[in-house]
């Protein structure tokens, strides 16, 4: 039988159903297992991590809005994912971490051979934390590090932490895609990462949405893509304070590098293949979003999941 899914939003687990869970992932039945919003005991949280810990399919866990709730949790975490070697996909968004939180968790999540895609948005961090995540971004060539990273909502980091991690994203030999959304970032900082995109030579998302930018922000952004060369496909500039004619001819330029790309890969013959597309693309006003994963050994699935 082919691995399936488990995903449960917003209910209280019983004991049966922590034990249904935990027998699945022991008899590796389970490619996604989603407990969102979930309420459930320490002491059944702990089971379910023992699951995750001796899981082999498990490819995508999400345990968003507030299921990581203390150090202890985090803690238990951290152990089942350093036994863990298949998860892909991580979403912790809305779980009150911290930076100690993020402590905890940091050997696991950096040293985790398999993950790629990482989901910490509204999980209260700051630079602390910042620091330890631009070590998931390694320089070219170090070792491999995520391909996703989502930072969504986190208003306690410093224009510090906002420029250390510019500078990993110019650097980093493996991000594709980078969602900032509803981060305070302002126009200083939007710079910062115009530059650090003209530098990367994978990232192709990046997701400005809702962070106090300005038409400054957004000129910068289309002198980038309109005088250099540049990997982005996908800036999300929505919610700013930014003119829909400016928006637009950025959106139009980004579109016209795309189609170049795979213009002069046709050109070149069917042995050189076009840009591969956006593993992510920005959210719409659904409350789910299409994830597409790609394994080490290369192999591809698509999965929903609710954000």
């Amino acid at each position: 039988m082919l691995p399936g899914s488990i995903q449960i939003t917003g209910e209280a687990l019983s004991g049966a159903e922590i034990r249904d869970i935990c027998e699945s992932l022991k008899e590796n039945s389970v490619r996604l297992l989603s407990v969102r919003g979930c309420q459930l005991s320490d002491r059944d949280f702990g089971r379910v991590c023992r699951g995750v810990s001796e899981s082999r399919s498990l490819a995508q866990l999400n345990l968003n809005l507030g299921v990581v709730s203390s150090s202890s949790r985090a803690k238990q975490l951290a152990d089942a994912l350093e036994a863990n070697r298949s998860i892909q996909t991580l979403f912790l968004h809305g779980s009150p971490l911290l930076d100690a939180g993020l402590v905890t968790l940091n050997t696991a999540l950096s040293t985790h051979p398999s993950l790629v895609s990482l989901d910490l948005g509204d999980c209260m961090l700051g630079d602390e934390a910042i620091q330890l995540i631009c070590g998931m971004l390694p320089p070219d060539g170090a070792k491999s590090g995520l391909r996703e990273l989502t930072l969504s909502a986190n208003p306690a980091i410093t224009t510090k932490g906002w420029a250390r991690l510019a500078i990993a994203v110019a650097h980093s030999s493996q991000l594709r895609v980078l969602n900032l959304d509803y981060n305070p970032l302002g126009d200083q900082i939007a710079g910062m990462l115009a530059v650090a995109v003209a530098s990367s030579r994978t990232l192709e998302v990046l997701d400005l949405e809702g962070t106090g930018l300005t038409n400054q922000s957004a000129q910068v952004f289309l002198d980038m893509v309109e005088n250099y060369p540049t990997c982005l496909r996908v800036l999300v500039l929505a919610e700013n304070a930014i003119s829909p004619e400016l928006q637009q001819q950025i959106s139009d330029l980004l579109s016209e590098g795309e189609d170049d790309d795979e213009k002069e890969a046709e050109a070149r013959g069917s042995s050189v293949a076009p840009r591969e597309k956006p593993a992510w693309l920005p959210h719409s006003n659904s409350n789910s979003q299409m994830v597409l994963m790609t394994s080490g050994q290369g192999e591809s699935f698509l999965a929903e999941t609710e954000m």
